[in-house]
């Protein structure tokens, strides 16, 4: 396996209500783990790449952060789908309070998430697809080499609509069923 799948969290996998850090309010986004499990059929690794300064404003911890990433991987697991890593970003350049307070190579669009993941698991980064519903996720794709970047816009997408970096605008990752 030495292809992937980087999946952006708020906006992709749920819905973005901003600063989402607590399980009852993640909500799935319709047609994720169906998504998720043709991707894993096809031979791609599943990694979460996803900016969170609502740690480093101190709107919640980082502990809140990680409790809902493993519920939300729990959930992954119960639909028969493994999550291969997920990394984050605590940092804000401008609003970040202390140490998190500084301008850092994982924060999206800076592509140091994706080139953690494309190290640690030998990804051929031209094999790779990278789901984003911001223009930094798909700026960050490009800094990284990623050979696919689809925005997710959950939007009605046209093409009028297509940021310059995407190779194309989908409504929801679970249009996989019909693209792949």
């Amino acid at each position: 396996m030495n292809k992937a799948v980087f999946l952006d969290r708020d906006g992709v996998i749920n819905v973005d209500r901003g600063y989402t850090y607590r399980i009852e309010d993640f909500e799935f986004i319709d047609g994720v783990f169906e998504a998720c499990k043709l991707f894993a059929a096809l031979g791609y690794r599943l990694i979460v790449v996803t900016n969170q300064s609502g740690i480093g404003r101190g709107l919640y911890s980082e502990q809140d952060f990680l409790t809902l990433t493993e519920w939300m991987k729990g959930q992954f697991r119960s639909q028969g789908i493994t999550l291969d890593a997920v990394y984050f970003c605590p940092h804000h350049p401008e609003q970040g309070q202390g140490s998190y307070k500084q301008f850092c190579e994982c924060r999206k669009p800076q592509p140091g998430m994706l080139l953690q993941g494309i190290a640690e698991f030998g990804l051929e980064p031209d094999r790779c697809v990278m789901f984003g519903d911001k223009v930094s996720d798909l700026e960050a794709a490009r800094a990284a080499g990623i050979g696919r970047k689809v925005f997710v816009n959950d939007q009605s997408a046209s093409a009028a609509a297509k940021p310059p970096l995407a190779d194309e605008v989908w409504q929801s990752i679970a249009e996989a069923k019909r693209r792949f």
